[in-house]
């Protein structure tokens, strides 16, 4: 799972999911003049709202996160595992909103307790509320507002600016260590993909004519699916952002790129790319 692929919005669905968490350890309903010596249920008292808000909000945030961290989304009867997780969060929202005008459990636990005297929402379902909503609404924002599609961390930028058409400092996907005689830009006397000649290694490398294309390292500013050449429609692959990835050919104003494990597609859109 490459955590650079998390969106804003998935930010917004980890820090609800904290949140109601929290709320889970705390009162359930709360009552007037009650001495502070009575213990009341905290969330994991009711049955009923364990499992509608609390662990069918945790579990369709968990969902939400885990496919957008995914190269591709599994799915389950035809439907994405994050439309799944987006479901649970609005299912958990509805539930405490319910919960808030009907508070669940009861007030015979309290001793000396009698018909009049009716319980009301505690801080801990409050918070809940409040956490399901923010869940839900980032779960079902995320794809159609563009400021939670952007990035919730940058690409990482190289240590120093490179030609255009020169690989990063580094190995293939990420500029770090060299890969050893992996798939990259061709060097100095190294023929592309190929290993050094020795009778070539101080000779320098003609630099190319000005129109023709060089292989260049790139990393793209929010996750971007990748095409199969033969123009099928659906994606191959989804390039992360943070991932350095190697432009092997363009074809008009897309590229054809190659990712870690070998495979090739066309990247369609090549707005904001940032190249190595």
């Amino acid at each position: 799972m490459n955590i650079r692929s998390l969106t804003r919005g998935d930010g917004v669905v980890i820090g609800a999911a904290v949140l109601l968490l929290i709320a889970s350890f705390l009162d359930l309903y709360s009552f007037d003049n009650v001495p502070d010596s009575v213990d009341l249920p905290m969330l994991w008292g009711s049955g009923p709202v364990v499992f509608s808000v609390v662990l069918a909000g945790i579990i369709g945030a968990a969902l939400v996160v885990v496919s957008r961290g995914l190269p591709q989304a599994p799915k389950i009867a035809g439907i994405e595992l994050g439309q799944f997780g987006a479901a649970f969060t609005v299912f958990a929202a509805w539930s405490a909103l319910g919960n808030i005008f009907d508070v669940t459990g009861g007030y015979d636990n309290i001793e000396g307790s009698n018909e009049d005297l009716l319980p009301s929402p505690g801080i801990g379902l409050i918070l809940a509320l409040i956490a399901t909503l923010l869940m839900a609404a980032a779960a079902i924002a995320t794809p159609l507002v563009p400021a939670l599609k952007a990035a919730l961390l940058p690409a990482p930028r190289p240590a120093a600016p490179q030609p255009y058409g020169a690989q990063p400092p580094g190995g293939y996907g990420y500029p770090g260590a060299q890969q050893p005689g992996g798939y990259g830009h061709p060097q100095p006397g190294q023929p592309y993909g190929g290993q050094p000649q020795p009778q070539q290694a101080q000779a320098q490398a003609p630099q190319p004519p000005a129109g023709d294309f060089s292989p260049f390292w790139f990393a793209v500013p929010v996750p971007r699916p990748l095409f199969a050449e033969d123009g099928s429609p659906t994606p191959i692959a989804e390039l992360a952002p943070g991932t350095w990835y190697l432009a092997v050919e363009q074809r008009g104003a897309a590229l054809v790129a190659q990712t870690q494990d070998g495979r090739r597609g066309v990247l369609q859109d090549t707005s904001g790319i940032q190249r190595g």
